[in-house]
Order: structure tokens, then C-alpha cells, then sequence
């Protein structure tokens, strides 16, 4: 398909980023143009989440700016250590404050980034969290990093989870996709994909039930690595993405430039698309349907922006 072929599809098809990060100090400067070619490109809604007590006010001010973002607050387990003694009470505050939010980024990490937060303390706060999206009857944002078996008791011990539980840019195994499902959880992909072996990531996908498949940029993070472009080409995508930025005169320069830098921004979120479809063995079209038609069930919540 050419890149012209690419840009008329991508005009058609309706894409739902499940999961970035547009306030993000490293975009948040560019975000009104990255929003702006996203949606030219055929992206039309945002999952904007926020990490920490320290831009839950940056999002909020998003949300409310632009009807296409959809806000959510939570504690990252990254940022645990930072956290207020009233962090709690200020998360329930923006949550009651602002009908509209679901909750998140919220999750558990054993991984290097989380190395010198204590564990226990992680899981106190998530299960916190977890537990008040359940009652809230919200949708809830989580990440998971080397620690899915601790993940799937929480869950089981608190679930199931009705609203639904995103398992943002998921790579846990297909093993436990099942017992996950059951609970609740909807699949969310990005491009950290491509950083598990293509055989292994296809069936794991093919593990997911199609009603719980989601996609997202992961933004700023998650763009897709160089060394899966080998194995799969996304000329005509990143064609169809360059000829819509450069629709923005001088904006072009610094949406292009992110990429240069290693930052990832929400149009991309149609190599994603290629991408998992490519290994679903699923037409793009459909793919993007599918995980459009999830994500607007999953956030379609009383107080929500989105309808079913």
C-alpha cells in the first residue's frame, strides 16, 4: 500500500489511544500539536494518565481543555517514595472532582527502575488504589513489571473487576491471560511489543480474547524498536504520519524531532496498529475497529466523555 493509500485509511479508520502520557514534561511543550496531528491522522480519543500527585493537576487542566482526552490520576509505583502523607485523600478529591476520570497509571514493579522502592510498600498502594476503582465502578490503568504472579493473587483476592482492568502495553505470558481475563482485564499493546521475540508476542496476542484487545502509544515511551522494523516495514505508515506533520508548518519540526530524541507521540500509534495486526493476521481495518469498539465500552462509565 503507498503512503497516499495509508493517509486515506487512516482518515477512515477511528483509533483509540488506550494509554499515554501527553503531560509528560518531556512533550508536554508540543502536546497542543501532537493532539492536533494525532487527530488529523484518525486518533480520536486519549487516554491521558497521570503518575503522581505532582501533574494530576496537569491532566485535569488536559482533560478539560480537550474533549478527545480522557483523564485519569493514580499513583505510579515508580513515584511511591514521593508520595504525600495525604496522597490518598487528594486522589479521591480529583477523582470526585472530576466525573469524566478513570484511574491510573497504578501498578506493581520488580523491575530495575523500581529497584530501590520496597516492594511491600508498592503493593500497599496499589491494592489501595485497585480497590477504590472498585468502587468507584472506574476503569483502572496498571502496570506490571516482573511481577504478574503477585499481580494475578491481588487480583484474585480483590476481583473481579467489572469496569475493567487495563493491563497497560502487557507482557506478561499467554499462560496467564485466562486466569487475568476472568477478572476483568482488557490487553493493551504498544510498542514495548516489539521488544519481546516475535513468536512469543504472536501467541500471546492470539491468547487474548478479541472483545478484551486494546492499543495504545504509551507515549512518550513505547516507540516501536529498530530492530523489529528489520523484521516487519512500516515505510508507508511512517510516510502517511510524515506527510500529515508536515500539515503543521513550523510545528512539524518539533513533532519530527521527538523521534530523533527516541520520544514517541500518539500518531505512531498506527505502526502499533501494523504491528499487532501483522502478527494477529488481521487486516488493519479490522483491528482498529475491534480495539476501538473495546475501548469505548471499557470507558463508556457514567460521567464518561465517551458513549457506547
Amino acid at each position: 500500500m503507498s503512503g497516499v493509500g495509508v493517509a486515506r485509511q487512516a482518515a477512515v479508520v477511528k483509533i483509540f489511544d488506550a494509554h499515554c502520557h501527553l503531560q509528560d514534561r518531556r512533550i508536554a511543550s508540543v502536546a497542543p500539536q501532537l493532539i492536533r496531528t494525532a487527530l488529523d491522522s484518525g486518533v480520536q480519543r486519549f487516554v491521558v494518565n497521570g503518575v503522581s500527585e505532582m501533574d494530576w493537576h496537569i491532566v485535569k487542566q488536559m482533560g478539560d481543555e480537550y474533549p478527545s482526552i480522557i483523564p485519569c490520576f493514580g499513583l505510579h509505583p515508580w513515584y511511591v517514595n514521593e508520595r504525600s502523607p495525604n496522597w490518598f485523600k487528594a486522589l479521591r478529591e480529583f477523582l470526585a472532582e472530576t466525573p469524566a476520570a478513570a484511574v491510573g497509571e497504578i501498578g506493581l514493579d520488580k523491575g530495575a527502575h523500581a529497584k530501590n522502592i520496597d516492594f511491600r510498600e508498592q503493593v500497599d498502594v496499589f491494592r489501595l488504589q485497585l480497590e477504590l476503582a472498585k468502587v468507584l465502578e472506574k476503569p483502572v490503568s496498571v502496570h506490571c513489571v516482573r511481577a504478574f504472579g503477585d499481580l494475578l493473587e491481588i487480583m484474585s483476592s480483590t476481583g473481579p473487576f467489572p469496569a475493567g482492568v487495563i493491563l497497560h502495553s502487557y507482557m506478561g505470558s499467554a499462560e496467564l491471560v485466562p486466569g487475568l481475563a476472568k477478572l476483568g482485564s482488557y490487553f493493551s499493546f504498544s510498542g514495548h511489543l516489539t521488544s519481546v521475540k516475535p513468536e512469543k508476542a504472536k501467541e500471546m496476542l492470539k491468547s487474548v480474547p478479541k472483545d478484551r484487545i486494546l492499543i495504545e502509544t504509551d507515549a512518550p515511551d513505547g516507540l516501536l524498536s529498530v530492530k523489529t522494523s528489520s523484521l516487519f516495514s512500516f515505510p508507508d505508515v511512517v510516510a502517511s504520519i510524515g506527510e500529515t506533520e508536515n500539515q503543521f508548518g513550523d510545528s512539524a519540526a518539533e513533532i519530527t524531532s521527538l523521534s530523533k530524541e527516541g520520544l514517541n507521540h500518539p500518531a505512531n500509534i498506527h505502526r502499533v496498529l501494523k504491528y499487532v495486526a501483522t502478527l494477529l493476521e488481521m487486516p488493519e481495518e479490522e483491528l482498529a475497529e475491534l480495539s476501538f469498539q473495546n475501548a469505548t465500552r471499557l470507558f463508556s462509565y457514567p460521567g464518561s466523555k465517551v458513549q457506547s
